[in-house]
């Protein structure tokens, strides 16, 4: 069964925690701290595979969890960090999280970091100084990161086939390659996208069948706009139209409407072919093809016949042409980044960066929120919510320590300023407590 799009839950293992430990040894009866940190939790990782063709594991496993850093202990033993899980998935599959793309594996062997383990607390070793012989402080373990990722497949292909339904798409598509569509004189034979290697003067073209389109398939109707996404990586595209279509000018637009209406498809290069060809007056040929010129004068259109095995070949040397004048470009554009990326090396060695004004300005906010309780004082910032992730709030020592910072970020200023009070609440990354006099 081919499935091409599915949600998945992850959550990346959670960082192990750091451990209150002290030397007891005969003889030694203050041995000082000696707690050691946690583990780092397991990370979600995706690997494209060669081998894998379908996004349906997902259906069937719609949770992936990884293991959890292990606590540290005595004698400064660190924990063990969590295993990753390595998810393969097909090549071609974008991940999504809110909508955003966070990862697009094109690649066999390409991998992806999806979900962030959890760093690991620190022991009370880490803690000891000159003026603090016997800290009681630990950090508890970040959490991993948690969400619900959105998996697209995109087949990789040099050439999508598109055109109404019953155009003979499957048919050209089993002439030219291996691939063995389902092939039968209705619409909609085809329902999956199906993919064959076309051979032409020794060279290869990947082609992709899609699924026949209607008038409105951007808009959901038919088949075909669930498989519109496939079309996107096409270097080229080949339009069929039925020769015994009414109106060949008006089937094209139809086509060409729907792709631009679902994707920007406008200066894709096509190629359009009139199938069914063999036996047809010349006459009509001509006519179908001024009325699909009529529409687009600019227009590549060949007659041929995948049963009869006519034109075919110049098709497909015309298909060839225009991707590999896409694989030439890419090669140019790869080349100018990276003499680009090298001009702007120092002589170290090193890239120079140069920081947006953004990194300049204060990596934390407050946020006044107005509840029934009385003011609530949201602090957001990555640095700050990261000290309060590994922030032991059953423990007095470590929630000062998270006061301290708090104070030499300048936080604490801000929430007095802001009207904060020894009763308000403070929430940081979730995590709640109230202000107090003396902090």
């Amino acid at each position: 069964m081919f499935v091409d799009t599915a949600k998945v839950k992850l959550e990346a293992g959670k960082g192990g925690d750091g451990a209150v430990s002290f030397r007891r040894e005969i003889y030694i009866p203050k041995g000082g701290p000696d707690g050691g940190d946690g583990g780092k939790g397991g990370s979600i990782i995706f690997k494209a595979d060669k081998d894998t063709n379908t996004l349906l594991d997902f259906r069937y496993s719609p949770e992936l969890k990884a293991e959890n850093g292990k606590n540290g202990s005595g004698t400064r033993s660190a924990g063990r960090s969590g295993k990753d899980l390595i998810v393969e998935v097909p090549i071609g599959t974008v991940v999504k999280r809110d909508g955003k793309i966070i990862a697009d594996l094109t690649k066999d062997g390409q991998k992806a970091i999806i979900a962030k383990g959890g760093d690991g607390g620190f022991g009370n070793a880490h803690f000891k100084s000159s003026t603090r012989q016997a800290p009681i402080v630990a950090e508890v373990g970040e959490p991993g990161e948690a969400f619900e990722a959105e998996l697209e497949l995109k087949l990789l292909a040099d050439v999508g086939l598109v055109g109404l339904p019953n155009a003979g798409k499957s048919t050209f598509l089993s002439v030219v390659s291996n691939a063995k569509p389902e092939i039968a004189d209705y619409p909609f034979t085809t329902i999956t996208p199906n993919l064959g290697v076309a051979t032409i003067d020794k060279k290869d073209i990947l082609i992709a069948d899609i699924p026949g389109l209607i008038e409105g398939a951007s808009e959901g109707k038919g088949l075909g706009y669930a498989f519109l996404r496939h079309i996107d990586r096409t270097a080229a595209i080949l339009h069929l139209i039925d020769i015994y279509n009414s109106d060949a000018g008006e089937a094209y637009l139809t086509i060409r409407n729907e792709l631009e209406k679902y994707s920007d498809l406008r200066k894709r290069p096509e190629i359009i072919a009139l199938t069914k060809c063999e036996g047809v007056d010349p006459e009509i040929v001509e006519m179908q093809k001024a009325s699909i010129l009529e529409v687009n004068p600019r227009a590549k259109v060949f007659a041929i016949s995948s049963s009869a095995h006519q034109g075919i070949d110049e098709v497909l040397r015309g298909l060839e042409k225009i991707v590999s004048s896409n694989k030439s470009s890419s090669i140019d554009d790869f080349k100018d980044n990276h003499d680009s990326k090298e001009d702007n090396e120092s002589g170290s060695g090193l890239p120079t960066i140069s920081l947006p004004d953004s990194a300049l300005r204060t990596s934390w906010r407050v946020e006044k929120i107005e509840t029934d309780e009385g003011d609530k004082f949201v602090v957001i910032g990555e640095k700050i919510e990261k000290f309060a992730n590994r922030t032991d709030f059953n423990n007095y020592a470590s929630v000062n320590r998270l006061r301290d910072i708090m104070k030499k970020l300048g936080i604490r200023a801000e929430l007095t300023s802001r009207g904060a009070q020894p009763e308000s609440i403070i929430s940081i990354a979730g995590k709640e407590f109230t202000l107090v006099e003396d902090w």
